[in-house]
């Protein structure tokens, strides 16, 4: 078990009415639970906040007439990781799989993997199913993609950086994750923050990797090669970026950059590798993620608007309130 501090400071200069919907609190798991958090608003109005009874996303929805908006999360996490031989772990034939993985082997907008099918059985084709092979796939986006931040914006998928071999982490994990689709092995984008990244990546942040559906749980990669996957909360799930941005903004919205900080807290005996060193399996999430999907999301009250130039604080509870996810 490993304990985390993530915080995050968001700042917007909104021209008019405008509309926000975040996911920025970590997921509650059967892996990952949130010890303690707050989540505070200036300048705007929260109006909805829901956790999605499918994939463990936590949103927060906000609205405000015009100004400045500052929005501060922060919470303790705590992580349980299952540590597996890669040598023990196959692949599962599309026909095994569960139904509730199925939706991960299709193309999706970002990660179009019909039309790197070819590209993908010309590089892998040939490699030996099972987890060595998602690795090669890992390790060969790693190396064949430079990190480059100018090299790429919110349209680009996966095709594109494979023709430009160029990107942030969102395109190291849209291709990897198309390349493994092709080859009829699930895959899914995963949004966190890049704890331990060299600095000479930036300042931390926002950071995608990529979780492979093998044997019956869902491992962990990191294709940018920057961040240790034991290090990895888990915010965001989804098919790919489109469907867990951290912001979503509807409206006039100037953006400053995020300030966002994670910190190790507590880590037991657990050795965390540094980034591309892991030899071993990673996973935080078993394959029934969905057992209890048939439960409803409860809509919350609408809230008051806070005072003008007051900070709002919002309880966050754990909305969905069936066992928590795998």
């Amino acid at each position: 078990m490993i304990r985390m501090d993530y915080q995050v400071n968001l700042q917007y200069e909104a021209q008019g009415h405008s509309d926000f919907v975040l996911n920025i609190c970590p997921a509650r798991t059967r892996s990952q639970r949130v010890i303690n958090e707050s989540f505070m608003v200036e300048g705007a109005t929260p109006s909805y906040t829901f956790t999605d009874p499918i994939t463990a996303n936590r949103v927060n929805r906000l609205y405000t007439e015009g100004g400045h908006v500052t929005v501060r999360y922060g919470g303790t996490v705590e992580l349980d990781h299952v540590i597996v031989d890669p040598e023990a772990i196959e692949e599962c034939p599309v026909r095994s799989l569960p139904s509730d993985i199925v939706p991960y082997i299709f193309p999706s907008r970002f990660c179009p993997s019909d039309k790197m099918r070819g590209i993908a059985m010309a590089i892998f084709g040939n490699v030996a199913p099972g987890y060595s092979r998602v690795a090669s796939i890992c390790e060969w986006v790693t190396q064949h993609v430079h990190f480059n931040p100018g090299a790429s914006d919110a349209t680009t998928c996966a095709m594109e950086t494979f023709h430009s071999r160029a990107g942030v982490c969102r395109d190291y994990s849209h291709l990897m994750i198309a390349v493994c689709r092709a080859l009829n092995i699930p895959a899914r984008y995963v949004t966190g923050v890049d704890y331990g990244a060299d600095p000479r990546f930036g300042p931390t942040d926002f950071h995608a990797y990529v979780e492979v559906f093998l044997g019956n749980r869902w491992y962990l990669f990191d294709a940018s090669g920057m961040t240790p996957v034991m290090g990895l909360i888990r915010i965001g799930t989804g098919r790919d970026a489109a469907d867990v941005s951290f912001a979503t903004l509807f409206g006039n919205v100037q953006c400053l950059r995020p300030v966002v900080s994670i910190e190790l807290v507590s880590r037991n005996a657990t050795v965390i590798e540094p980034a591309g060193s892991m030899r071993k399996a990673v996973s935080t999430a078993m394959g029934n993620l969905y057992f209890h999907a048939a439960a409803q999301p409860v809509r919350e009250a609408p809230m008051a608007a806070p005072p003008a130039g007051a900070w709002s604080p919002i309880p966050i509870p754990n909305v969905f309130h069936a066992p928590q996810f795998a």
